[in-house]
């Protein structure tokens, strides 16, 4: 189990302490420990696309203009090796399967495999 997350955000720490990942997975701090092109490649696999691991929330989003652009695949890939914050955390890849951001949704989802 790996996990793609900032050590400096509170959600994504208070998601690892909940569901006790230290324990169980590798993390791994995307500010730090940048996002490869193979990794990203293999969350896309799993989750079906790069816009389903971009964060529109990213405060860089709006800055850049992107909120008026219409972004392709290839951007969404582009922008999230570029720049950590517009990878949406955490991201929790298991036994072929990605759970994508901190929706209480996905975060149920994730502690019923668990």
């Amino acid at each position: 189990m790996k996990v793609y997350h900032l050590a400096t955000c509170n959600t994504c720490q208070r998601i690892i302490k909940e569901l006790d990942l230290t324990s169980k997975a590798t993390l791994q701090n995307i500010k730090e420990e940048q996002i490869t092109p193979k990794q990203l490649d293999e969350m896309k696999a799993l989750s079906g696309s790069y816009e389903a691991l971009f964060s529109r929330r990213a405060m860089k989003y709006r800055s850049m203009g992107l909120n008026e652009m219409q972004l392709k695949e290839d951007d969404y890939r582009k922008y999230i090796l570029q720049e950590y914050t517009f990878l949406k955390r955490p991201v929790v890849v298991t036994d072929n399967q990605v759970f994508i951001g901190n929706s209480k949704k996905v975060i149920e989802s994730l502690k019923a495999v668990l």
